[in-house]
């Protein structure tokens, strides 16, 4: 199938009917209907049988639409890479960021930097850190923080800012005298955890970490996101082991936050694409984020 096809058949499998394809793609009923032929021609099947009014696809085109489903979406791909190069330089910054850092971190260094750059307008996105990686390589975003160093050729990674992992608790959990102070690795044993998707990418390093506590933490709750792990502590569920960025975020008046010891060290990455000079804000932009996660992190010394 050739791609006017694909566009052909997919405008009459959303629409029903030529007619109405034709509308969708701005071009004539005769066009759409030439266009099917041809397609069916050399398919050696038909694509649609007419049923009460209406075209709906045969067997053999339904087995098809799987494949033509991931054609389109490369195609989207091409047109969103196409928009980006279009994209005046140095007009803008578009800035991503894992979750955790877009609601805990970006909000205040993008304030401090566009008081520096108020010419110049600021994307923010938010995204899971495979997500993250996809939107560098296809110039959807100019950098990306994240708590993953990324193992691709095209990206290369800088250390902003490191930190560790810290036990976010309901408070009353541990007596108030040990707030804030080294949670022992031991004390985790037989608590009621909430712990994370193995899709994440710290899950597999948390694992490890509690492989030696028995008996181990009773996982009956697993999240996708700091953020949802923070409010499931906050709502007394459990407790969990989280970023410092997203603790710090959570209210005193519920939570306790304590560092685990032995330490579990995390590293904050501002990740651009290798192959081509950042714009030139970018520097001064990624020293406020260093120092604004640093701040951060000393709140909890």
């Amino acid at each position: 199938m050739r791609l006017r096809h694909i566009e052909i058949f997919q405008a009459i499998r959303q629409t029903g009917s030529i007619s109405a394809a034709a509308q969708l793609l701005h071009v004539s009923q005769p066009a759409v209907s030439k266009v099917l032929q041809h397609a069916e021609q050399q398919l050696g099947f038909p694509l649609f049988l007419r049923v009460r009014g209406k075209l709906q696809a045969t067997p053999e085109a339904l087995e098809l639409e799987r494949e033509v489903d991931k054609v389109s979406e490369s195609l989207q791909g091409v047109r969103r890479l196409a928009q980006s190069l279009r994209r005046e330089p140095g007009h803008s910054l578009r800035i991503g960021a894992t979750p955790a850092l877009a609601l805990s971190l970006l909000p205040p260094a993008i304030h401090e930097w566009t008081g520096r750059y108020p010419d110049i307008v600021c994307e923010l996105s938010s995204a899971h850190s495979r997500e993250l990686v996809q939107n560098l390589l296809m110039r959807e975003v100019d950098v990306a923080l994240t708590l993953q160093r990324p193992d691709h050729p095209g990206l290369k990674a800088q250390a902003l800012a490191c930190g560790v992992l810290v036990a976010l608790a309901p408070i009353g959990y541990w007596p108030p005298q040990e707030a804030g102070r080294p949670l022992p690795l031991m004390a985790l044993a037989n608590a009621p955890l909430i712990g994370l998707s193995s899709a994440d990418p710290l899950a597999a390093r948390l694992d490890s970490y509690l492989e030696a506590v028995e008996p181990p933490p009773r996982v009956r709750i697993a999240v996708q996101t700091y953020s949802l792990a923070r409010a499931m502590v906050e709502s007394g569920a459990g407790v969990a082991v989280i970023d410092p960025f997203t603790a710090l975020g959570a209210s005193p008046d519920t939570t306790t936050i304590r560092p685990l010891a032995p330490p579990l060290p995390i590293t904050l990455y501002a990740v651009t694409r290798a192959a081509e000079p950042p714009p030139h804000t970018l520097n001064d932009l990624l020293q406020v984020f260093g120092r604004q996660a640093q701040e951060q992190l000393d709140r909890l010394c």
